[in-house]
């Protein structure tokens, strides 16, 4: 069992940067892949990112956010990180971390564990 917590959400305005984390707890974190979601009002949940279980050059990154956002993860503090740069207005939505033994990065259902989610804003 595997319990994931974000941090970090808030208001910010259109430029601005924001870090979400995800701590997770047990001692397993580090042979998860780890999955970052988003999920706007009115719409479905749609990928954002990922990092496998070992990150360094394993990360995969939905389109609309290659190259404003970068994922991380630190196995000792069982932790992984999303860092938002250049924050749309688009970008508003509930965002949630995930961890699965799989990597098949984009479809929720391979995601066995899910965090509650944390709030971006992005002001125009």
């Amino acid at each position: 069992q595997v319990q994931l917590v974000e941090s970090g959400g808030g208001l910010v305005q259109a430029g601005g940067s924001l870090r979400l984390d995800c701590t997770a707890s047990g001692r397993t974190f580090s042979s998860y892949a780890m999955g970052w979601f988003r999920q706007a009002p009115g719409k479905e949940r749609e990928f954002v990112a990922a990092i496998k279980w070992g990150g360094g050059d394993s990360t995969y990154y939905a389109d609309a956010v290659k190259g404003r956002f970068t994922v991380s993860r630190d196995n000792a503090k069982n932790t992984a990180y999303l860092q938002m740069n250049s924050l749309k207005p688009e970008d508003t939505a509930v965002y949630y971390c995930a961890a699965s033994r799989l990597w098949v990065v984009a479809k929720t259902t391979s995601y066995a564990y899910w965090g509650q989610g944390t709030q971006v804003t992005v002001s125009s």
